[in-house]
């Protein structure tokens, strides 16, 4: 099978961000970063970049290249919200997504054609759904290998969409300037100059010998770069450091009631996980999305860690009674936290059993629940709660 990967990376993420969020920005010269005299740019604007401001730089450098540019904070909370909006639409596409910052992933999708058709097509369809959910704009290079994807994805932005076909590998592979290689920094691309390397390809006029001794074993990684190869896989990301649940709505919906029943379904699927994995969680983080994709979380933090569904259930009904219902929304989900292991013999001492006598009784519920479905199977027993209370709704 062919091998189809895709390098997807978000025009100017933080600024575009803050440009989407105050459309009187939009057209300005939009800086982000640190705000002090010793803070140095995040992201810059596309109609910045023309004064030369660009990441990294020191914000009184920018300020004084652009008096007149609009100089904003960091709001990485916010810009996670939208980055994982972002990820769950790449995740829609293939299940090998690997998120390598905040605003850009690689995505393999070798073998969907059948379901997406062509390579062109899929990444036409995400650019297309991240408009639509955000209205933020990506590059997207699609290549045989992750190298080129990403050096693809960096050739005509902003919004591009770049392909190199395998046939075209060995001729572009040659032109491809050293300085845009990704892992070369600023010292081996001085070194490599030294040695008479301008261009990938040039990297194949020295021997393996040469470059273990120049620049060590990054330099036989480079020799493969120049013959194209670039076996690294594309990684999912799958270390456990919360866990959670969601459930798109059958139809959209503001009525608590019903979202509140959606909840504690929810909150059963993310308990059981917790307790059949040995593990609880501190932290409780409500999802809603609205009908126009935007995304509300809020998140609440639990006195003492618990893998109990009443309790995970009751901390996500207080986050959505705190929650703006006046739109509807289409999916609800529920995810836990700051986990740790439960120690052996440990008592879980939770917030409801200091407040409410009878909530320690919700162990023993839980763990003949948890027994009966998995003997059974889930659809066994379900909470009354869980089932509709009228057929008006």
């Amino acid at each position: 099978m062919e091998r189809v990967v895709l390098h997807i990376d978000m025009d100017a993420f933080y600024a575009s961000v803050e440009q989407r969020g105050r459309p009187e920005l939009r057209g300005l010269p939009v800086i982000v970063g640190g705000t002090s005299r010793r803070g140095v740019v995040s992201t810059a604007s596309y109609e910045a970049r023309k004064f030369g401001i660009h990441s990294a730089m020191p914000i009184f450098e920018a300020k004084r290249r652009c008096p007149q540019g609009v100089f904003l904070p960091v709001r990485m909370e916010r810009y996670k919200e939208v980055s994982s909006l972002i990820m769950e639409i790449l995740n829609s596409f293939s299940p090998l997504v690997e998120q390598v910052s905040i605003d850009e992933a690689y995505l393999d999708v070798s073998g969907v054609a059948r379901l997406y058709g062509s390579p062109k097509s899929i990444a036409t369809k995400i650019k297309e759904e991240i408009k639509k959910a955000t209205s933020l704009t990506c590059s997207i290079g699609i290549a045989p290998n992750k190298l080129l994807a990403k050096i693809a994805s960096d050739t005509q932005k902003p919004d591009g969409l770049t392909i190199i076909p395998p046939d075209k590998v060995h001729s572009i592979v040659r032109e491809i300037d050293i300085e845009k290689v990704p892992g070369v920094g600023r010292k081996t691309c001085q070194r490599l100059a030294s040695l008479g390397v301008r261009k990938l390809g040039d990297i194949r006029k020295l021997g393996e010998k040469e470059l273990l001794k120049e620049i060590g074993t990054f330099g036989l990684k480079l020799l493969d770069f120049s013959k194209g190869i670039d076996s690294s896989p594309v990684l999912p990301y799958t270390e456990a450091k919360s866990l959670s649940s969601e459930e798109t709505l059958e139809k959209d919906t503001n009525n608590f009631e019903v979202l509140k029943r959606e909840l504690l379904s929810q909150a059963e699927i993310v308990g059981r996980k917790l307790r059949s994995n040995g593990l609880k969680g501190s932290t409780v983080t409500l999802k809603l999305k609205r009908s126009d994709f935007s995304l509300s979380v809020k998140s609440l933090g639990l006195p003492r860690p618990t893998n109990s569904t009443e309790l995970l259930y009751r901390s996500g009904v207080r986050l959505l009674k705190e929650s703006d219902l006046s739109e509807k929304f289409r999916l609800i989900g529920l995810g836990v936290s700051r986990l740790s292991s439960i120690e052996e013999g440990e008592k879980q001492l939770n917030l409801f059993e200091i407040l409410e006598p009878e909530a320690g009784s919700w162990r023993a519920v839980e763990k003949a629940l948890d027994t009966i479905r998995e003997k059974f199977g889930d659809g066994a027993i379900k909470r009354g709660r869980t089932l509709p209370q009228t057929p008006n709704e």
